[in-house]
């Protein structure tokens, strides 16, 4: 487990990094004997192990409030029996995994993470998951909050509104005000 803060964005970004095997959630299981749902002890353990991580990388700092953008990036184990040729290909990165974990299941595992870096995870407002493979499988989960004037979402808009006026004037139409657009 290594924590990082850095100063690379406008806000800074906490890194959490988680070694071994990523996993996703599972499905919460039914007990027939006691009627009652449980979560599998392995995704427990995982969640724990994610959450002390997190902790680590938090060091002392308050929750993180208002919105959030998140990157995980899920680096996977290469299959010991793939023949050299496909062991370079996922290492070099132009094959990807395309198997369990699913990359939506991998980001519920973000779930460990409320009441350590965030209160809860539906401040989460951009989010993306990729995943590769490496020879040393880990995840890495990124946070960084978005400006209060929400400067990068602001600059994405204003790049595609830019593009959308262009677009409508080359047509022969006036172009609608930004709000109208994304309104």
């Amino acid at each position: 487990m290594t924590a990082e803060v850095s100063n690379m964005y406008t806000t800074p970004y906490i890194t959490i990094r988680l070694d071994g095997a990523p996993m996703g959630k599972e499905r919460v299981r039914f007990s027939r004997a006691s009627g009652r749902t449980f979560t599998p002890e392995r995704t427990v353990a995982y969640e724990g192990r994610l959450a002390l991580a997190a902790q680590q990388a938090m060091n002392g700092r308050p929750l993180l409030e208002g919105p959030l953008a998140v990157d995980i990036v899920a680096n996977m184990p290469i299959a010991e029996s793939w023949p050299k040729k496909r062991r370079a290909a996922a290492l070099a990165g132009t094959e990807r995994p395309t198997k369990k974990p699913d990359a939506d299941n991998v980001a519920k595992m973000l779930d460990a993470l409320n009441l350590v870096v965030w209160p809860d995870d539906g401040q989460v407002v951009d989010l993306r998951v990729q995943k590769f493979y490496s020879a040393a499988p880990s995840l890495t989960v990124r946070v960084r909050q978005i400006g209060s004037e929400n400067e990068d979402l602001r600059e994405g808009r204003m790049h595609v509104h830019e593009r959308l006026q262009g677009a409508e004037l080359r047509k022969g139409r006036v172009p609608r005000p930004m709000e109208d657009i994304f309104g």
